[in-house]
């Protein structure tokens, strides 16, 4: 079904910082810096054994009429992205993707997944859509995350302090309350991060989407990516990914009104950390600081 749009729908028309020279080349530096330290790691999962395992590929939404493969990471702009997709796949009722409930963007039914598909479909998808990722800092990521889930007051923070916080409370707090026990709504940031770090966490690979390593998420030394737009640059890099598939006259990225302070937080939540807890943390999320060329003091 082809949808018909009002120039550059819900968002007045954004003109890149950068020249498109630029922002190539950059992709040119990001792609090849991603090969090495893929070769270099050797951790590149075939494609024949994640089409086996289909569940890997849970975290790509599939555009079949604009041909766009997207890896979303909870955490770096996804809500935007899924809102804008609505409106190009005709899933809203509006061509404004700011005027689309957050909530909705991410009910499990309204995209399909790559993992629906059988191995051939996969494959040749993987060839022949545009395929693009969004990139975070670790740390400002894992803050992020710990700020949305369980320091605000929503049905899913109610959610998160249930499933997670009650359990991080117990197992890595001397004297809790009762009320804590039985809330989980007072967890602290050390106290995540001790969870995350902790070897039987890490041992049952049950990671949230929202604190899983990008590398996980996504599988960029298995797949191609088109684009790895990054969270810094996100209105430059979002405009590329609409250029490459000549949606640009079409739709604009949404452009946030409350830009995020999460970068100035990094230092203020990870001083409380021990230098042996940074040091855990850091190599859970080794890979995506390498790969992605984001840097950690005194740990790269």
């Amino acid at each position: 079904m082809l949808h018909s749009f009002p120039a550059n729908a819900g968002t007045e028309k954004y003109l890149p910082v950068k020249s498109i020279i630029t922002l190539e080349t950059e992709q040119t530096q990001r792609k090849k810096l991603a090969k090495e330290v893929c070769t270099l790691s050797q951790k590149n999962p075939n494609l024949d054994s994640v089409i086996k395992d289909r569940t890997l590929l849970d975290h790509i939404i599939v555009d079949e009429e604009h041909r766009l493969l997207y890896c979303y990471v909870p955490k770096v702009a996804c809500t935007n992205w899924k809102r804008l997709l609505m409106v190009l796949m005709g899933k809203a009722n509006t061509t404004n993707p700011l005027a689309i409930v957050a909530d909705d963007s991410h009910r499990l039914n309204v995209f399909r997944r790559l993992d629906n598909y059988t191995g051939e479909e996969i494959r040749y998808r993987l060839d022949h859509f545009m395929k693009f990722m969004f990139i975070r800092h670790p740390f400002e990521r894992l803050v992020s995350a710990f700020r949305n889930k369980f320091g605000q007051n929503s049905s899913s923070s109610d959610y998160f302090r249930s499933r997670y916080g009650r359990q991080i409370i117990k197992q890595y707090r001397t004297n809790a309350s009762e009320e804590s026990l039985s809330r989980g709504h007072d967890v602290t940031f050390r106290e995540f991060v001790q969870y995350i770090i902790d070897p039987r966490t890490v041992a049952r690979a049950n990671f949230n989407e929202h604190w899983r390593p990008m590398v996980d998420l996504c599988l960029p030394c298995t797949i191609q990516y088109n684009v790895i737009g990054k969270y810094e640059s996100l209105m430059d890099d979002a405009w590329l990914v609409l250029e490459k598939a000549n949606l640009n006259q079409k739709v604009s990225f949404p452009r946030s009104d409350r830009p995020s302070s999460t970068n100035s937080l990094v230092e203020e939540y990870t001083k409380h950390l021990t230098r042996e807890e940074l040091l855990h943390l850091y190599h859970i999320y080794e890979m995506d600081f390498r790969l992605f060329d984001y840097h950690s003091p005194g740990f790269d």
